[in-house]
């Protein structure tokens, strides 16, 4: 899995218990599917339809750095399925996995829009091919 995004944990991200609010890192977990769905999907119109099961395993306190890992699981003709993982950098311990995060590719008019694409696809490689 690539890990893409860090990000400290803050005064404002703490829960009543003084660790990370899980709602904040799952808002996390779900900007960076929609960026990286956004990316090689090549369309800015991609939403979340679907999260699985969310299996918290640690936690973070303030200070500590989280990294957020996706990893593409398949294409389908108008979604792409993720997975993810968040980890504490400081104690390297796995806080959340998500099996499944489903992203849906749309069109101007906010309907589903097949997109083309079967596998990952890399910037690098992208502008190789324009050349």
């Amino acid at each position: 899995m690539r890990f893409h995004t860090r990000k400290w944990v803050k005064p404002e991200d703490l829960n009543p218990n003084g660790t990370l609010f899980g709602g904040r890192l799952l808002s996390w977990i779900d900007e960076e599917a929609a960026l990286y769905s956004i990316i090689q999907l090549e369309n800015k119109r991609v939403v979340t339809k679907y999260m699985s099961e969310i299996n918290f395993m640690s936690s973070a306190a303030k200070g500590d750095i989280v990294e957020i890992g996706i990893e593409v699981v398949s294409f389908g003709q108008s979604s792409l399925t993720l997975k993810c993982e968040a980890r504490n950098k400081m104690t390297r311990e796995t806080i959340v996995t998500v099996d499944q995060l489903i992203m849906v590719n749309l069109d101007k008019d906010g309907a589903p829009k097949p997109h083309g694409k079967t596998e990952i696809e890399y910037v690098k490689d992208r502008l190789e091919k324009e050349d």
